[in-house]
């Protein structure tokens, strides 16, 4: 690989966790003058102050690896996995406990929306103060004022105190200043998370152009999409520790494995909120015909009278992408169900138009009492259809199915 650019080696991050014995959820000002000023008196009664105790907390645990001058690294896992503890020590924001990273040139950092931004400031003149943080010159940002305006398009704006501005605006202003810097090393977190789909489609072609110029990108990302198509190596860290470094494809495919257990049938209980536990959830067959139909069950218990407005089926590829969304509401919704009601949806999906591959199935409900999504409940696996375009046939259900006819937003 020859000399890398970034280079790390055994790094550990250890954070101290401080807890009382006491019931205290907190403690003021004045509390803390009053315990100190009533100390002596409890020393000399012999009154026994509140045992404080410490906990040891592992962000990161012996991470080593190496990048080259080029690469597009994207580092993957659950959230509290020690993401962002290693950004932060490789952007020279904390230290770590132990261990060693060797910078081969120039870092920016794009960690949090605003970061070394003043909110009484305005925008032409946060941008020259995130610039200068930063480590660009005053003549450079002049140099690439014009092109940072542009690439945030907050040009209406500029004279605007930014604490007026939206978290997307915030985010391409920063994102902005930070690309033009000319970096070694870029260093990204989640900044996919904010702004509408056009931003995000520059972005991702501005982290592209840094990567063909010689320049080194970290991206850290929960979108694993955005990590196979701009990342050609993915580490993935678990519980502080690196329990993958490869290919993006692989890494990405080996995190979501362990993420997932999945089934062909969600069995419950699950709690949708204070009133309402689903029992069971189900698609059959499993695997289904790709074109197919696809029979589903749920079935739902009332811990008390509740209304079911809204029912959805909800798809996701391997990736983590929402490729489709079913209205598996039946004539008579809004569902009333009485405390204590059990209550049994059957129906059909006339025809489900996905590729040959695995999916995973999840659904979304409004109630009376909660509204959310259920994700990752079972997996779904979809067979190539029969040779020469055959049509599977479509067998009558019985009566008390409901016929849904199937409705697929591609997104």
């Amino acid at each position: 690989m020859g000399t890398p650019v970034l280079s790390v080696e055994r790094l550990a991050k250890q954070y101290r966790l401080r807890h009382r014995e006491d019931d205290a959820a907190y403690a003021t000002l004045r509390d803390t003058i009053a315990g100190a000023a009533a100390a002596p008196l409890q020393w000399l009664r012999g009154t026994r102050r509140p045992a404080v105790s410490f906990d040891e907390f592992w962000a990161l645990r012996d991470v080593s690896f190496d990048v080259a001058a080029g690469e597009v690294v994207g580092i993957i896992g659950r959230n509290g996995a020690g993401k962002s503890t290693l950004l932060k020590i490789l952007s020279r924001i904390t230290e770590p406990t132990r261990g060693r990273v060797t910078l081969g040139g120039r870092v920016a950092s794009l960690l949090e929306v605003g970061t070394g931004f003043h909110p009484e400031l305005s925008g032409r003149e946060n941008i020259f103060l995130n610039a200068a943080i930063l480590g660009m010159s005053r003549a450079e940002t002049t140099r690439k004022f014009d092109e940072i305006v542009a690439f945030a398009e907050v040009d209406r704006f500029l004279d605007t105190p930014v604490k007026r501005y939206s978290s997307g605006m915030y985010v391409r202003l920063a994102f902005a200043v930070a690309a033009h810097l000319e970096p070694e090393i870029l260093v990204v977190d989640e900044v996919l998370a904010v702004g509408d789909a056009e931003f995000q489609k520059r972005c991702l072609g501005k982290m592209h152009e840094v990567s063909r110029g010689g320049r080194t990108v970290l991206f850290v990302s929960h979108n694993m999409a955005a990590i196979q198509a701009l990342c050609s190596r993915g580490i993935w860290l678990d519980r502080g520790s690196v329990s993958a470094d490869g290919t993006a494809a692989d890494s990405i495919r080996r995190y979501l494995a362990s993420s997932s257990d999945r089934s062909a049938t969600s069995n419950g209980p699950l709690s949708l909120g204070p009133a309402l536990d689903l029992l069971r959830f189900e698609l059959s067959p499993n695997p289904v015909t790709s074109g197919g139909p696809v029979d589903f069950t749920i079935e739902f218990q009332a811990r008390s009278a509740t209304r079911i407005s809204e029912l959805a089926l909800m798809i996701y590829s391997p990736l983590e992408v929402r490729v489709g969304l079913v209205d598996l509401r039946p004539s008579g919704f809004p569902l009333a169900l009485a405390a204590n009601e059990r209550r049994t949806l059957r129906g059909v999906i006339k025809s489900l138009p996905l590729v040959e591959g695995e999916y995973d199935c999840g659904f979304g409900i409004n109630s009376t009492d909660y509204v959310g999504d259920k994700l990752n409940l079972f997996a779904l696996t979809v067979a190539a259809r029969p040779p020469l375009g055959g049509v599977v046939p479509y067998a009558a259900v019985d009566r008390g199915y409901v016929e849904v006819e199937f409705a697929m937003h591609q997104l």
